[in-house]
């Protein structure tokens, strides 16, 4: 093969790759710029922390189910659940109550804390003197149980959820002591 040829092979692929790279920055730039909603970009990477620190990803199976694979909160999509609860369905005194503990956690570095330390920071939001603390752990950790027993994943292959329980039988025996 031509030397010339290999170098200029080389540095086109180079040159995608790094500009793959830059476009994905650029994307991710762009996200957070344009982002609209009720909650901003890091409000909701704050709710996905938090969701994640209570049922975190690749958590064992709630039952030991051969076949089945480990979810999390991530993974079925209880974030983006909480982050539409918390929009639609709640009152603006607890949307501002979350919006001001969620910012209290951003500025406490929350997202950079491991995920013992993170674990630890809730549950001294729990064990706080302070009322507003203790409504919003509740919150978090209620609804984001419920969003998460609640998705499909879990319902049919932990719980063995059937839309249509039972099923008709209409010639079916009646034992003797029913009669």
């Amino acid at each position: 093969m031509n030397r010339r040829k290999s170098l200029k092979v080389i540095g086109g692929s180079v040159a995608g790759i790094a500009g793959l790279a830059l476009l994905e920055w650029k994307w991710q730039i762009l996200d957070r710029l344009s982002h609209k909603g009720f909650f901003s970009f890091e409000e909701e990477q704050m709710i996905m922390a938090i969701a994640d620190t209570f049922i975190p990803e690749g958590h064992p199976p709630i039952l030991p189910i051969p076949d089945a694979k480990p979810i999390g909160a991530i993974s079925t999509g209880t974030d983006q659940f909480l982050i539409k609860l918390f929009e639609k369905c709640y009152e603006k005194e607890d949307q501002d109550l979350i919006k001001t503990k969620l910012k209290a956690l951003d500025e406490a570095g929350f997202l950079d804390l491991s995920q013992e330390e993170r674990e630890q920071t809730l549950l001294a939001l729990k064990s706080s003197e302070d009322e507003e603390d203790k409504e919003f752990f509740d919150l978090m950790r209620s609804n984001t149980i419920m969003g998460f027993t609640t998705v499909k994943e879990v319902m049919v292959e932990y719980r063995h959820y059937q839309i249509a329980p039972g099923y008709y039988k209409g010639c079916a025996d009646v034992p003797a002591d029913r009669l």
